[in-house]
């Protein structure tokens, strides 16, 4: 036998022999020979089978893996390309000012809102800002301006050329380009007013110069659509189609009489859809509210939102229209209201995210030092009572509980107080029952938590008198937290002061030095 015929026994060959009767001749198989080669074929079958089923899922695993990734990719990209502004759009617009790709810029701003470009440039650095807007150049949107923190705002107008600064103040309505100028330094404010046009100059310079800060005349936007009292749907409309210069967003069409007076409004909605031979005195709604140039932009916002105004005609001293406010700007107003009423409870000042370390700790110094100068006068009430602290050691441990549930009591009904003052919610006429009821609330919850706090210092110190002394300070300091966070807000307002101002301070004060003195003085009487 060659080389080449020669056959490495296996072990089905070895159970074959060992079934074979010796001397039998190989092609004459036996039934058990028969049975095992069956066997071994089934096998091997089985494990071709297992291998191309193995081939197949790895295949598709691998086709899945694939599906995925693409389907992760896509996912990323329309994250990056969409109108939302996420980290990974951030970091893609960054990507695109280190590699100085304007095209690329573009692409990834365009599609985001201008107050969403204005958050993109309050979380990035200010060299990473400064970057920004030099590449994005004459493209910038001047509406990003009127929606930034005024920090850095103040950075990018120095940073903006004077052919981009005159473009962007250009795109801007009056209303917000003296938004913009009264927060500004006289040269940034010159530089500003320099880039509009006479016209637009004139009124911005007008309504700086005639209106009070924080008044209607300088919320108001003097870009108006009015028409007179005879003109026809077919009037209005031909004179909107020609109108070269319409506000870029406006919702009624103010009717005005000859002294230019207003007298109705009416809808953009009702005058489409009326015919166009219909008078507009016919449409015209007369049930409008005016409000004066020298209103507090707060009672503007005030009444939008109690009367769920769309916009409003702003007159002079002589009922003459003067502008319109919208409630895009009365909105605007609310929320800072709203910001400020919570920025001075807590004692913080107009500070942002992108201030300076030194301007924030500036701003929080004074108040820290109010708050230290009331920590002072609780730990004097604490000094009187240093003997009976030394006889009885589980008042030390015990008293802090009686101010801290008095100064987050307190908190609650100044937090409803405030906002209820500022939304003039809480007026004279319902003044009493409101105190009366914050007064039975602190009542109800004193007895709550001088029953749970009772109980556990009397049974964990063994002293029912000790029990007793907490729970009837309790009681107390929670009425008067309750009291206090009413009254307090009240004064402020009755003394011409925001009712915000410093209330937080002054309420956790008399918390403190009430539960103090009515805890350590029961105690003096009561245990020793």
């Amino acid at each position: 036998m060659s080389e080449d015929e020669k056959k490495i026994p296996t072990p089905d060959d070895a159970e074959e022999s060992r079934a074979r009767p010796s001397g039998a001749p190989e092609g004459d198989r036996t039934p058990e020979e028969a049975e095992a080669g069956d066997r071994a074929a089934a096998r091997a079958e089985r494990a071709a089978a297992e291998e191309a089923a193995r081939a197949e899922r790895a295949a598709a695993e691998e086709a899945a893996r694939a599906e995925e990734a693409a389907r992760l990719e896509a996912e990323i990209l329309a994250e990056i390309e969409g109108d939302k502004l996420t980290r990974r759009k951030v970091e893609a617009v960054l990507e695109a000012v280190e590699a100085e790709d304007r095209p690329r810029l573009e692409e990834l701003l365009e599609p985001l809102h201008a107050a969403d470009i204005a958050d993109l440039l309050e979380q990035i650095n200010r060299g990473e800002r400064r970057d920004l807007i030099k590449l994005w150049g004459d493209g910038f949107d001047g509406a990003v301006l009127s929606e930034l923190d005024e920090g850095v705002r103040d950075e990018i107008l120095e940073e903006l050329p004077d052919p981009v600064l005159k473009a962007a103040a250009q795109e801007l309505e009056t209303d917000d380009v003296v938004d913009l100028a009264e927060d500004l330094d006289e040269p940034q404010r010159e530089r500003l007013l320099g880039a509009l046009d006479l016209a637009d100059r004139v009124a911005v310079e007008r309504s700086l110069a005639t209106y009070e800060d924080y008044s209607a005349g300088r919320l108001m936007q003097r870009e108006v659509v009015l028409a007179p009292e005879h003109w026809r749907v077919g009037e209005a409309i031909d004179f909107l189609r020609g109108e070269d210069e319409l506000p870029e967003s406006f919702y009624d069409i103010i009717i005005v009489n000859p002294q230019l007076r207003p007298t109705g409004l009416v809808g953009l909605g009702r005058l489409m859809a009326a015919p166009r031979a219909a008078r507009l005195a016919d449409l015209m709604s007369e049930d409008f509210r005016t409000f004066q140039v020298d209103q507090t932009q707060e009672e503007v916002a005030r009444e939008f939102n109690k009367y769920h105004l769309i916009s409003a005609p702003v007159v002079d001293a002589d009922g003459r229209l003067a502008g319109v406010v919208t409630i895009d700007d009365a909105m605007g107003v609310l929320e800072e209201e709203t910001e400020e009423d919570y920025r001075l409870l807590a004692g913080v000042g107009d500070e942002g995210l992108n201030d300076s370390v030194s301007e924030i700790a500036r701003s929080r110094f004074i108040w820290l030092t109010v708050n230290l100068g009331t920590a002072i006068l609780a730990s004097a009430v604490i000094s009187v009572f240093t003997g009976v602290i030394e006889s009885v050691v589980a008042l030390a441990v015990l008293m802090p509980i009686v101010a801290s549930m008095g100064g987050n009591a307190g908190t609650q009904t100044l937090t409803v107080a405030v906002r209820a003052l500022a939304t003039r919610n809480l007026t004279a006429s319902n003044m009493p029952r409101v105190i009366g009821r914050e007064a039975v609330v602190g009542l109800l919850n004193g007895l709550g938590f001088a029953l749970m706090i009772g109980t556990m210092s009397g049974l964990f110190y063994q002293d029912a008198r000790l029990g007793a002394v907490i729970a009837f300070a309790m009681v107390g300091n929670m009425v008067m937290a309750a009291l206090a966070g009413v009254l307090i807000p009240i004064g402020l307002e009755r003394a011409g002061a925001d009712p915000a101002l410093a209330s937080g301070t002054f309420v956790t004060t008399i918390t403190d030095v009430f539960g103090f003195f009515a805890f350590l003085g029961l105690a003096t009487l009561f245990l020793t």
